[in-house]
């Protein structure tokens, strides 16, 4: 598959994922497994709670759950042989975090992370961890993301991830760079109407590891979640699953 054309993997993607959407209610995953999607809990940042009321009580590290990671889990489960087990949810102080090798933040332009969650989360990336950070958009989502790093993991830059750089390769040979969209970005007669320039981006620890993922102007748990939505571009959602797989493969990896 991995030589297929883009359209035909897409095709390919979009069949498993219809199908694995079908039978999820049949196939209960386990309790205990190798791997387990793991999202990130997080307080509302002061700017987003000013400035926007999206997320609710319900804060904005929930947006998509659980359905992102439902869709998801079925995907890898039957794209490949990780024995994927119930998904979880932890804030940093909880040393559950520490089991697990994987762990997805969304709207990371809207996080407010603590003195305390900051050192934790350099913990859990200096201990082998790795962080996968989705759907954040434009400047001012950015600039709160990248302050929000700088004292994670200091003096490491972020960066533009590079066609020949491993992750890209791991399993799926990736080599497009589509844009990734949230619903909110699709338009009637399927137009998708794109907000930005997509980013792919990474932070590697001081031994080359890369530690930290960002999917910058795009909505990556959207296509896991819509991947059985006729409306949702193939395309697309089979790309968001070749990255995500990718990064957890590296992930259990690395």
């Amino acid at each position: 598959m991995l030589r297929a054309s883009a359209a035909a993997v897409a095709a390919v993607f979009a069949l498993v994922l219809i199908s694995a959407a079908a039978r999820s209610a049949d196939e209960p995953f386990p309790l205990q497994a190798e791997f387990h999607f793991v999202r990130l809990e997080y307080k509302n940042g002061a700017w987003a709670r000013r400035f926007f009321f999206g997320g609710g009580e319900r804060g904005w590290w929930m947006q998509d759950w659980p359905e992102a990671e439902a869709h998801f889990a079925q995907g890898i489960r039957r794209l490949t042989r990780i024995d994927v087990g119930q998904n979880r949810h932890y804030p940093l102080a909880d040393d559950r975090i520490f089991d697990h090798p994987w762990i997805y933040a969304t709207q990371t332009g809207y996080w407010g992370l603590s003195d305390a969650e900051t050192l934790r989360l350099r913990d859990y990336l200096q201990r082998g961890g790795f962080l996968v950070a989705d759907d954040f958009y434009g400047p001012r989502d950015w600039d709160v993301f990248e302050r929000t790093m700088q004292p994670v993991l200091p003096g490491q830059p972020i960066v533009d991830l590079a066609p020949g750089d491993h992750i890209m390769h791991v399993l799926f040979a990736i080599r497009e760079r589509t844009f990734i969209p949230g619903l909110r970005h699709l338009r009637a007669g399927g137009r998708v109407e794109q907000p930005g320039q997509p980013q792919w981006r990474a932070i590697y620890d001081a031994r080359g590891r890369m530690v930290v993922a960002m999917n910058f102007n795009m909505d990556v748990g959207d296509a896991w979640e819509h991947a059985d939505w006729p409306e949702y571009p193939a395309d697309m959602t089979g790309l968001a699953y070749r990255f995500g797989i990718n990064y957890i493969i590296y992930a259990m990896t690395h």
